[in-house]
């Protein structure tokens, strides 16, 4: 018979995924011999033997391949026989590493999940079972290529039921870098609020889930940082994580022991369900049963509809929920807006005044990850914070020049629920969400994160990206380093995020809505459309209607004052003595607005619809102050809720120069005089005024391809009413699914809006 021998490259995630095994156990099913190492961008590997068998290897190797690879590229060619016998796998080398990808942390996979609760098992009930297909990556990993030594499990030595698991190709423990047992790997340690260890291994679990019961609050070391633990039922508990964590009003996320159990408390479509048992394991968004008030407290949400949901995302957490048996807080360990703790001496530090008690171990965490966030909206996965499970999986670049994306570039983002990307030959690497840079800790963590990550991928950018907001931190980072710059205007930088994410690079108009963008004019941007013309020239040709913010800054907080701007933008001092207003403010307060308003004091111009959704809530009266970012968005959105009516208000579109104005004027008096309507049909009437306004400005500029993207397009109903509409006028709507619409995809604009500059000759940085 016919014999030949192939050399194949593989590209992709190909690498710590149990790929080369798998290529050995297929290879030798073939019946062929040759080898597999781990290669630049991913594998390489030669097989021989007969014709058919290399054929039917190949047609089988992309159809059975391990679960959570990707394969970007296959190519083969025939190459000279060598005889041999056997097939090997070869060791990695530092080349191999250059381009590798490294996996985000995996939750336990059922073979270990099986395990786990099978007394006769080595492995019962031990809090860091794993294997290739699941555990920890991307939180232990020091540097590349990713072996145990350049992980933080570096520290354990494998005894020798561990170390032949880990040498046997056969087994699905071969090279599963954190691999480990009872007898040779991390360890839980149970202390009190000074470190002292009071406890330790299963008696730790124990006494954990015995303070939970008993009303206290535990500090837990999870993935990738600590998270902070109460009874979801126990409004003693609630009262004093709220107060201890400074966190009045924001929902607190919760961990369930199963699907099943979620489904008790809410309602799950196919593709929630997808979401939350998918091995990222990141919070999903739901909506709450009525019953579920029998094991979720309302200091949970606060009377909010959705609950954000989680399952155990690691074995550890797993064994807790599932013994604990009822829905557990698990909440970030952290002050509010502090980057997450990481190390036990920290913990102990930062959290010792919030928790009671500790559950730690003594595998060191490389660097945070804060859980991920999801919801559904048009029936497609929207990512809200991309972190844990997801980062760092990078992005493809849109087909572009190989010259205009060779260059690496480093991408700041924003101060806003930042995170920051390096891009280099086709590929973007954004790093895990950081949080807001509004503390001396998040720029010490920003300033970590970076460097990490051009450690990781042992690229060195050459072109910084930012922000031209000049009072960001992350501008005046740039500022100090001795590197070419190119400043990105905010809702540019909005657009081209949602392009990057669909691979775009041609004409397109974005529909960019948020709550604060720096803008040369002064305006305090927010409610814009720009036109991009598919080569080099973004131009701004539609906004929202400006309206003063009385106390600048502090008008983020308080929605009250955004209503007191709108109010006197339409009718002058008059609107100050409008009940709506005396509801809001003292009589001092009032005075003060006369006089910031009056004389133009503190009270720059907005065109922010992030503001307009503040302020016809405080009109509302569902939220005149505000202790977290979009809360009165959030409450104007949960408002509408199950109104299924089209009704919406008046609005006027003015062309002003060479751009055009929404004038939501009429609206607003419409909406404000409504007595025919409830409160939650005006809500819903104001969504649909929205999407409306929307539609008419895309109308007139023409552009076929619209892009939505911004904070404000979290809003699920004001996304799906947009679209619908879009598309039932004949435009082709493009929203995000897995990059964040909201700040946390600034990054990732920034690099794409650099390349396609570039790709069209212009000069980037300078």
């Amino acid at each position: 018979m016919d014999s030949e021998r192939r050399r194949v490259a593989i590209k992709g995630l190909v690498q710590g995924v149990g790929f080369r095994p798998y290529i050995y156990r297929l290879a030798l099913d073939c019946q062929l011999t040759g080898w597999v190492a781990n290669h630049s961008g991913g594998l390489q590997l030669e097989v021989e033997g007969e014709t058919a068998a290399v054929e039917k290897f190949l047609q089988r190797l992309p159809l059975e391949k391990p679960p959570h690879s990707l394969i970007l590229n296959i190519e083969n060619e025939v190459v000279p026989a060598e005889g041999g016998s056997g097939f090997q796998i070869r060791e990695s080398t530092v080349a191999a590493a250059q381009t590798t990808m490294v996996l985000p942390d995996l939750a336990p996979c059922n073979f270990c999940q099986a395990e786990l609760q099978d007394s006769r098992n080595r492995r019962h009930k031990y809090p860091f079972i794993n294997c290739t297909h699941c555990g920890p990556r991307f939180s232990i990993i020091d540097k590349l290529p990713y072996d145990r030594a350049n992980t933080a499990m570096q520290q354990f030595t494998q005894c020798a039921k561990c170390q032949a698991e880990y040498a046997n190709p056969a087994n699905r423990r071969f090279h599963a870098e954190p691999n480990a047992c009872p007898e040779c790997g991390p360890q839980l340690q149970f202390c009190d609020a000074k470190g002292k260890v009071l406890y330790t291994r299963q008696a730790a679990l124990n006494e954990t889930l015995a303070s939970l019961a008993s009303g206290q609050i535990v500090a837990l070391k999870g993935v990738g940082g600590f998270q902070l633990l109460v009874d979801a039922g126990s409004s003693h508990a609630l009262e004093l994580l709220r107060k201890r964590k400074q966190r009045p009003h924001k929902p607190f996320a919760l961990l369930y022991s199963s699907l099943s159990a979620v489904r008790r408390d809410c309602r799950i479509s196919e593709l929630e369900a997808k979401l939350l048992t998918s091995s990222a394991r990141p919070i999903v968004l739901l909506e709450a049963k009525p019953e579920a008030s029998d094991r979720v407290h309302d200091l949970v949400a606060l009377g909010s509809p959705d609950l954000g949901v989680m399952l155990p995302a690691s074995p550890l957490h797993l064994l807790l929920a599932e013994e604990y048996a009822a829905p557990l807080v698990a909440t970030s360990g952290n002050l509010a807006e502090e980057p997450i703790c990481i190390e036990n001496t920290e913990a102990l530090q930062r959290l010792g005044k919030i928790a009671d008690r500790f559950l730690l171990h003594n595998r060191r965490i490389v660097r945070p990850l804060d859980d991920s966030v999801m919801r559904v909206v048009e029936n497609r996965p929207l990512m809200l914070r991309r972190a844990r499970g997801y980062a760092p999986l990078p992005i493809t670049q849109a087909k572009l020049s190989q010259q205009a994306v060779a260059e690496p570039y480093l991408a700041l983002g924003a101060d806003l629920k930042n995170s920051v990307a390096l891009s280099h030959n086709g590929w973007i690497y954004q790093s895990q969400h950081i949080g807001d840079l509004g503390s001396a800790t998040a720029i010490e963590h920003f300033d970590r994160t970076i460097a990490d990550l051009t450690r990781l991928q042992q690229h060195r950018p050459q072109t910084l990206i930012h922000d031209q907001h000049p009072g960001y931190s992350s501008h005046r980072w740039a500022l100090k380093q001795r590197a070419p710059r190119l400043e990105v205007q905010h809702h540019v930088a909005h657009l081209f995020s949602c392009m990057a994410e669909h691979g775009y690079s041609g004409a397109a108009l974005g529909v960019c809505w948020d709550g604060t963008g720096f803008d040369s004019s002064g305006i305090v941007r927010g409610g814009e459309f720009l036109l991009w013309d598919g080569a080099s020239k973004v131009e701004h040709v539609a906004s929202l209607r400006t309206f003063p913010l009385p106390g600048g800054e502090k008008a983020v907080r308080e929605p009250r004052r955004a209503a007191a701007g709108l109010l006197y933008e339409i009718s002058g001092y008059v609107a100050l003595q409008h009940q709506l207003l005396k509801r809001c403010f003292t009589r001092s307060e009032r005075r003060n607005l006369v006089t910031m308003l009056e004389g133009e004091v503190n009270s720059p111009l907005c065109s922010s619809a992030g503001r307009l959704f503040d302020a016809v809530a405080a009109l509302l009266g569902l939220c005149s102050q505000s202790s977290f970012e979009g809360q009165a968005a959030l409450a104007l959105e949960y408002s509408a809720r199950g109104i299924q009516s089209g009704d919406s208000y008046p609005f006027d579109l003015y062309r002003r120069g060479n751009k055009w104005e929404l004038d939501w004027a009429p609206c607003i008096g419409a909406l404000i005089h409504d007595e025919a309507k409830s409160l939650p049909q005006r809500a819903a009437a104001f969504h649909n005024t929205l999407a409306h306004m929307i539609l008419a400005v895309v109308r007139e500029v023409g552009e076929a391809k619209v892009f939505l993207s911004g904070g404000v397009f979290q809003n699920r109903r004001l996304t799906e009413s947009t679209a619908m509409l879009l598309r039932q006028q004949g435009f082709t709507v493009h929203c995000h699914s897995q990059i964040p619409p909201n700040d946390g995809g600034i990054a990732l604009g920034q690099l794409h809006y650099a390349h396609c500059m570039a790709a069209a000759g212009q000069p980037v940085g300078g």
